[in-house]
């Protein structure tokens, strides 16, 4: 039965492809962008995670572990990692809800028996399923049954992607989707390794063939301060874009922000984008302003 780890079924979006959707989050991902605002969704196994100003120390998680991978005592971080297996029973003992469960294996049918209850909300608002992570296409056989379920239902489908997937990938998931929405984080090859692990040759490649495939895309780009916000890098993604052709002149701003920061502490990660700053409403227009001189039908994601 094909199955893959979801970390949350999100109801009620209008964010993530047009009208109202239902997203899909899947858990795995082959990037580690700085800027990541969903760092529970880079490992594709499941993990618990502690969120400290929660917990009153009142000791229920120590009871339930079967593995004695609670550490005790105030001001420790909560869980041993190489005894933890994210069993979950210390999440479900906890009564502060200071400990969190990162990640559930679910099948086809369990995740199609969430997204179809919305129907009615996706035929009166021509929304319908997005699948997100992570990177969904790390599922691609599990999204094709899932998108072929939906399409047989009328609901309109949904991948959002950071591109580094395998083209086989991308083959498997065309038929039965409706749009893609895709990343274009960096355009120069040795920038996009620095900041995100891999090189972006890949991406570029898989850009070309879907929109030499006729496929309904939408480049995507997070805009990240210093690091792709200038005009040197906007006027090579303009470029990228023109020698795609017409179809692929249309490109999304989602400026950097911070949410997912509280995310790092209850795995114990490390924020590495604090310094950061967060782009002015003047600063992101500009960016926006310079692709339209390019020529790119450029919007910004609310």
């Amino acid at each position: 039965m094909n199955s893959a780890v979801v970390t949350n079924i999100q109801g009620f979006s209008i964010h993530d492809g047009p009208g109202i959707r239902t997203v899909v989050f899947f858990k795995g991902c082959p990037l580690s962008c700085r800027w990541c605002a969903n760092p529970e969704c880079i490992l594709k196994k499941p993990q618990v995670g502690f969120i400290e100003r929660l917990c009153r120390n009142c000791g229920k998680c120590l009871e339930t572990c079967p593995n004695n991978a609670i550490q005790p005592g105030e001001n420790v971080y909560r869980i041993d990692r190489d005894r933890c297996d994210a069993c979950g029973m210390c999440v479900d003992g906890c009564p502060y809800n200071a400990l969190v469960r990162y990640g559930e294996i679910m099948t086809v049918a369990e995740v199609w028996d969430k997204v179809k209850r919305d129907k009615m909300f996706y035929d009166e608002s021509g929304g319908g399923v997005t699948v997100s992570g992570g990177e969904p296409l790390l599922n691609a056989g599990f999204v094709k049954e899932l998108f072929g379920l939906c399409q047989k239902e009328g609901i309109n489908t949904c991948v959002e992607t950071c591109g580094f997937v395998s083209r086989e990938a991308l083959m498997v998931v065309v038929p039965v989707t409706d749009r893609f929405l895709f990343d274009l984080k960096h355009v120069d090859t040795t920038i996009h390794l620095q900041y995100t692990g891999q090189s972006n040759k890949m991406i570029l490649a898989n850009a070309a063939y879907l929109v030499q495939s006729g496929a309904n895309i939408l480049f995507r780009q997070p805009l990240i301060p210093g690091i792709n916000d200038s005009p040197d890098h906007i006027k090579k993604v303009a470029g990228f874009l023109h020698g795609l052709g017409e179809k692929a002149l249309n490109l999304q701003l989602m400026p950097y922000h911070r949410l997912g920061q509280d995310k790092y502490k209850a795995l114990h990660l490390t924020y590495n984008m604090a310094e950061t700053s967060i782009m002015t409403d003047e600063g992101i227009e500009s960016v926006r302003e310079a692709y339209v001189e390019q020529g790119i039908h450029c919007s910004v994601s609310k």
